[in-house]
């Protein structure tokens, strides 16, 4: 499970006790609410579905799927499809490659959810064994639903963007400059991570 709405706060508040930007950034923005994503592949296969697309697109695709899957979506019922009722679906070509990559490790029993590495990193390296999940998608999978409360996801623009101007830097810093800039919020960085997507719009900040 994601970070609670309590786990947040008192992550943030443990930040803000050291750090007087994030203090004052909190009293002009308030907290950031959870954001809670199931665990398992599922998940990650609606990542799959989502990319490039509109969240409308993306939803009607998904109930498709799940009107020719059913509802739990197991592995094994994906794979069992040919091309072509997958791309009634609404998968592309290499969609579908994607999905299937992800479902042939769980099928096979290569990937296992339940029991993904407890080290960060090594847990971002299992999930992007599958094609079409790079390093954002397997850290937001992890925060997400897993709830790991020092995963930072430096590539993510709103996040750079956010902390350049929490820190009132000059330009947006890169994603390695953001990287390393966070390195002064651990172990809290999930949270910092949330707040930074809540304060990303918020003229306050």
């Amino acid at each position: 499970m994601g970070l609670t709405n309590s786990q947040l706060r008192e992550h943030l508040d443990a930040v803000a006790a050291q750090d007087k930007v994030v203090a004052g950034a909190l009293e002009r923005c308030g907290y950031p609410e959870e954001r809670i994503r199931p665990t398992g592949y599922r998940t990650l296969l609606r990542t799959i579905v989502g990319q490039q697309v509109s969240v409308a697109a993306a939803a009607s695709v998904w109930n498709k799927l799940e009107a020719e899957l059913g509802e739990d979506m197991h592995a094994h019922e994906l794979l069992a499809r040919d091309f072509d009722t997958l791309r009634a679906c609404g998968l592309s070509r290499q969609k579908q490659g994607y999905a299937r990559s992800l479902c042939e490790l769980v099928a096979s029993g290569e990937l296992e959810f339940d029991s993904l590495p407890e080290d960060d990193e090594e847990a971002i390296a299992e999930l992007t064994r599958i094609k079409g999940i790079g390093r954002w998608s397997a850290e937001i999978y992890l925060l997400f639903a897993e709830g790991r409360q020092d995963i930072w996801p430096a590539g993510d623009l709103a996040v750079q963007e956010a902390v350049g101007r929490l820190l009132d830097l000059p330009a947006r810093p890169s994603e390695k400059e953001t990287r390393t800039l966070g390195d002064r919020w651990k172990p809290y960085r999930g949270a910092m991570a949330i707040f930074t997507w809540h304060t990303y719009n918020n003229a306050a900040l």
